[in-house]
Order: C-alpha cells, then sequence, then structure tokens
C-alpha cells in the first residue's frame, strides 16, 4: 500500500482509507452489521488505517467503534471523525460522545464539519490538541460552492488536513483547494471520489481500456482512485463501500504505479467522452 506523509508531522498514512457515510449507518443487528465486520477486517488486513466519520452519518460511528472493538483492532486504525454543531459547548458534547461511540480515549483527527460554526470549534480542537486528546486538526466540505470560504480559512489558519469531494465528476479543487493545501502544508483527504457512483454511470458497460492494464487497474473504480491518487497534493482517498469485493478492488488502486500526468489526461478524456 502506498504511504503518504502528513506534511504538518511527517506521519505516513495509507493512501487508500475507508469511509463511513450511508454504508455504516445500520442498526444494532447481526445481519446487517456482518458485511461491514467483514468489510473492516479485510481493510485492516490490506493495509488500511485511516477511517472517516462524522456524527451526520447516524449509526455510522457506533458501528463502526463497535466492529473495531469486537476485532480487536481499534489500536491499529486512524480514527477521523467530525464536530458538526454550533456552539462550544455543543461541540464539546458532541465530540465526547464521538469518543465514546468510537471507543476511543484520543482521536487521530477532529475536522469542522461543513464548516460549521468553525472559528468556534477551531478554538477548542486547539484546545484539545494541547491536551493530546486529539493528534491533528482538519475543516471539511463537500460542494464547490463553499471553496470561496474554505479557501479563506486555509489561507488564514494553520491546520493539519483539509477534507474535500474531489473526482473525475467533480474538479473544482483541482484548481483552487488543492495547489493551497499543498503550498500551506496541509494534508488532504478526498471524499466523493465516484461522484456518488456519478462516474460509474457513465461507464455502464463500457469495458476497461486496454492501457489500464499499464496501470495495473483491473476495475473502473481503480482507474477512478488511482487518478486522484496522482494528484501530488492528495494524502488519501476514503471510498466507502459495505461490500468486501468492493473494498478489495479500491485497496489495489493504492498500490502499484499511479498514472503520470499524460495518462491522467487519457483517463480523464476516456471518461468526459462517455
Amino acid at each position: 500500500m502506498l504511504q503518504r506523509p502528513i506534511p504538518s508531522s511527517g506521519e505516513a498514512i495509507p493512501a487508500v482509507g475507508l469511509g463511513t457515510w450511508r454504508t455504516f449507518d445500520v442498526g444494532e443487528g447481526g445481519a446487517a452489521r456482518a458485511p461491514l465486520k467483514d468489510v473492516l477486517a479485510r481493510f485492516v488486513e490490506l493495509g488500511g488505517r485511516v477511517i472517516d466519520s462524522s456524527p451526520m452519518y447516524g449509526a455510522a460511528e457506533s458501528v463502526a467503534g463497535d466492529l473495531a472493538a469486537e476485532l480487536a483492532v481499534a489500536d491499529r486504525l486512524f480514527w477521523a471523525t467530525k464536530v458538526w454543531t454550533s456552539g462550544r459547548e455543543a461541540g464539546i458534547r458532541q465530540m465526547e460522545q464521538s469518543l465514546k461511540r468510537l471507543r476511543v480515549a484520543r482521536l487521530d483527527l477532529m475536522q469542522i464539519h461543513n464548516l460549521l460554526d468553525w472559528r468556534t470549534h477551531l478554538r477548542t480542537l486547539r484546545e484539545w490538541k494541547q491536551a493530546g486528546r486529539l493528534r491533528y486538526i482538519g475543516v471539511t466540505h463537500y460542494t464547490a460552492g463553499a471553496y470561496d470560504e474554505l479557501e479563506r480559512v486555509l489561507r488564514a489558519e494553520p491546520l493539519d488536513f483539509v477534507q474535500v469531494n474531489y473526482s473525475l465528476g467533480e474538479r473544482d479543487a483541482d484548481r483552487r483547494i488543492l495547489p493551497l493545501a499543498r503550498e500551506r502544508g496541509v494534508a488532504v483527504l478526498v471524499n466523493r471520489p465516484f461522484s456518488e457512483g456519478g462516474l460509474f454511470q457513465r461507464v455502464r458497460g463500457a469495458p476497461l481500456p486496454a492501457w489500464a492494464a499499464e496501470l495495473g487497474c483491473e476495475s473502473w473504480a481503480q482507474v477512478f482512485l488511482k487518478w486522484i491518487l496522482a494528484h501530488p497534493a492528495v494524502t488519501c482517498v476514503i471510498p466507502a463501500t459495505s461490500r468486501v469485493q468492493h473494498l478489495v478492488e479500491n485497496m489495489k488502486a493504492g498500490t502499484g504505479v499511479l498514472p503520470d500526468a499524460a495518462a491522467r489526461e487519457r483517463i480523464a478524456a476516456a471518461v468526459s467522452g462517455r
């Protein structure tokens, strides 16, 4: 698995992580959780560490925390979650709740979800980081419409991470956010790598081009992910899945060669033409 350094510390993390939006928002029943337990177990076996969640994702934090405890892998994971509320005290209560749901004493990364009340929460996050309750701090968004504010925050505040949407179907971050993150020494987590499934709709029924084999790609998912990972500003991409087969495909994108600039353009042209 390709490892990428977090610029603020030099610590290396695997380039492919695991998102939990929608997929881990399930009930307490064993039948609903069994496939996710298999996904998490295989994720760790394949060298995965970064798992990203949020209080916004329903039961996802609790499910991830419970399954990691059952598998005894919690201490092998890089836990990233978010604060998503307004007000200092509400933010503190929510973050305390996330610690309990994830069953950890310290978080690796706490992010301010969609920049909600970010000035208030950023003060708290810095206090918690100083106290050793979390290791890294960051901000997130999932829409290009928020990039003006996101850019202002990145320019004004010292941060460890920014999480942003970026894919062949949503390339706006390429022009502004990714170059700025690289300039500022901020690690980048990429969400929505498949444009919420829109990229698969574009290539439905289309065979993989012959040149995909040159990149070690056996699926369109791997092509999409390798295109993202080839950007020098990207630290880790976090696709979500509830299927072991898809998890394995996604993780393979973090191995082998990555496309160069010419190959990235060829990939983009192949997808945009469909």
